[in-house]
């Protein structure tokens, strides 16, 4: 489901969780690139330049922050990266109920890695 609505009603943080989980699951590069790229943007519009300038120049620090970058005001500058993601991908609200739903791969899913009983 693609309701606007519907994604429009999802914190920032709800929406890096979805966005970043479908490029992982459908290994979707391109975002994760994308994302990368406009990290250190979101952490300038966010008031922290010295954030932008260091991420910009470490690789490892933006795989990090591309991660972690559903966390306050930084998810908020980012919102419509998410956003219109989200909405490419026909990933709405009730798409999938949270990070690694439908995904027997995603850890604490029964019977995937790290569930009771699971060998991985």
């Amino acid at each position: 489901m693609t309701n606007a609505d519907d994604l429009d009603a999802l914190s920032s943080r709800e929406l890096h969780d979805r966005a970043v989980h479908r490029a992982l699951r459908h290994l979707d590069v391109g975002f994760l690139w994308q994302l990368l790229r406009e990290i250190p943007a979101g952490e300038a519009a966010a008031g922290h330049p010295e954030a932008a300038g260091a991420d910009a120049a470490h690789l490892s620090a933006l795989i990090s922050d591309a991660l972690g970058s559903g966390e306050g005001d930084v998810a908020d500058s980012l919102r419509p990266l998410y956003l219109t993601y989200l909405r490419e991908h026909g990933a709405g609200r009730d798409a999938a109920a949270s990070p690694g739903a439908g995904d027997p791969h995603a850890p604490g899913v029964p019977g995937g890695p790290g569930s009771p009983g699971s060998a991985g």
